[in-house]
């Protein structure tokens, strides 16, 4: 056996494709970090030329796509949330989950927590925190780990226990010199997808591995260049003449263009004689094709994280508004490393899920600066009946004023089954609203009787007539104004 077989059997041994399959590359390197891709495989490749892919460290587009990821969920806030009896939710402020949301451990504030966490998620694929109790068995304490030397393993009676170390605030704590092991119930462990990686299906993987080819091009490429413009002597310009000068001449009329354009001369103007003529350089097609390249490089690691180009601010279609830009992201990529995480938490704290009991990473925080969008989302909401007055200004910070705690909607706006008790509107010509006053005419006469209706005989009739203009004639005498004697 040949040392490069040997090499391939020891590194099968520890990274397995399933049970006595070896894992082809590209391998992980667990010890100094990165990856090996297909030149892996040679024993010598450090004296090939070739150098581990560590991704994070040495692609800018990849920082940014981790970056971007770590640095959004790290700014939502978690929430701790319960259906009531009316079919709405509750905030719970009062459960170790709630508190963890707010203070994971002594020395990390949430967002750091997160930020770290999430960081973890996506350049390693796995996020591993170990979880203390307290004396009532809750959950008071939450502490990353380092996921490139921590991993899950499997009992003989297939119970999950976690190999946990990185953390040099829990081993001075536990004085512990060799890793923890924890079983699953006090591990929060957050992974991507998996791909066939030992044991099956506990490791995630990042997005890395789908992008090694690409980040491998565009790190070689921008070293190619930068040993190329750094070994290049291309000026930006040159003179030509049609003479044929010496070795001193050709040093005079060196030294006098450089008195003129270098030092403290920069900027001067050169007056050139005996045909001299200043031939400038442009950039070759070659380096601009390479520039292409690099481009699509990046354009396809961006696109192996789902992270639009515009978060990264490398271009892209642009949006009208931010909100717009945010609720693309979340429907793709973002949205579902929130729901990852949120699944992660509710798997640690044993919440019944949604919509029962759950937690909930808040991404109206990511609309912070942009106001206008904000008031116009509340606005709408509070006309739509959808929230009260004062649950829109409590979302922004304000007080509570008085009548405002019941949302409200236009008159106009009724349910389909009260439409029939609407008045059916007037016939054409005919006004809907208030009718107007009557014009002022004679004296209204008494209705008259039908005969159905027993009416009176025909002489009371006549008495009845004459005591109606009686009163009639008093009331117009008492309504008179008099005139002065």
């Amino acid at each position: 056996m040949n040392a490069k077989q040997l090499m391939l059997r020891i590194v099968g041994s520890l990274i397995r494709k399933a049970e006595g399959e070896p894992h082809g590359p590209p391998f992980r390197l667990p010890v100094t970090g990165g990856w090996l891709g297909d030149w892996g495989t040679n024993m010598n490749w450090w004296q090939m030329g070739y150098d581990p892919i560590y991704g994070v460290t040495n692609s800018a587009i990849v920082e940014a796509c981790i970056s971007a990821y770590a640095q959004t969920v790290a700014m939502c806030p978690g929430t701790h949330w319960k259906l009531n009896t009316k079919k709405g939710r509750d905030r719970v402020s009062t459960s170790g989950l709630s508190r963890i949301l707010r203070y994971p451990n002594e020395y990390q504030s949430i967002s750091d927590f997160m930020l770290n966490a999430t960081r973890s998620l996506y350049a390693e694929g796995n996020a591993y925190a170990l979880a203390l109790r307290n004396d009532r068995y809750e959950i008071n304490e939450l502490h990353l780990m380092d996921p490139r030397r921590s991993f899950p393993r499997l009992a003989t009676t297939g119970e999950i226990f976690y190999h946990l170390a990185g953390n040099n605030v829990i081993d001075y704590r536990f004085g512990a010199e060799e890793p923890l092991l924890v079983p699953a119930r006090d591990v929060l462990h957050i992974r991507l997808h998996v791909n066939r990686r030992f044991p099956f299906p506990l490791i995630g993987e990042s997005p890395l591995m789908a992008a090694l080819d690409d980040i491998a091009a565009s790190s070689a490429m921008t070293k190619q260049q930068m040993a190329y413009y750094t070994n290049q002597a291309r000026p930006s310009a040159v003179l030509t003449t049609d003479l044929v000068l010496d070795k001193d001449q050709l040093q005079f009329v060196r030294d006098r263009w450089n008195e003129q354009s270098k030092g403290l001369g920069a900027g001067g103007t050169p007056i050139l004689t005996a045909g001299l003529k200043p031939q400038f350089l442009s950039t070759s097609a070659k380096d601009a094709q390479l520039a292409e390249v690099m481009k699509i490089s990046e354009q396809r690691i961006a696109l192996a994280f789902r992270v639009p180009l515009q978060i990264l601010g490398i271009g892209g279609t642009t949006y009208s508004s931010t909100e717009m830009l945010m609720q693309s992201w979340i429907a793709t990529g973002l949205g579902f490393a929130l729901n990852h995480i949120e699944e992660a938490f509710g798997l640690l704290f044993d919440l019944k899920g949604p919509p029962d009991e759950y937690v909930e990473f808040d991404t109206a925080a990511l609309l912070r600066s942009a106001m206008k969008d904000r008031i116009d989302a509340l606005a709408r909401g509070v006309q739509g009946g959808i929230f009260a007055p004062n649950e829109a200004r409590e979302t922004e910070g304000l007080d509570h004023v008085k009548f405002g705690d019941e949302p409200r909607l236009q008159q106009q706006v009724v349910p389909l089954s009260a439409a029939g008790a609407i008045p059916a509107p007037g016939a054409p010509g005919q006004t809907t609203g208030p009718h107007p006053p009557p014009a002022p005419g004679p004296p209204a006469q008494p209705p008259q009787p039908k005969p159905s209706e027993g009416a009176p005989p025909k002489a009371k009739q006549h008495d009845i007539h004459r005591e109606v203009r009686n009163i009639l004639s008093l009331a117009d005498r008492i309504g008179r104004p008099r005139l002065p004697n």
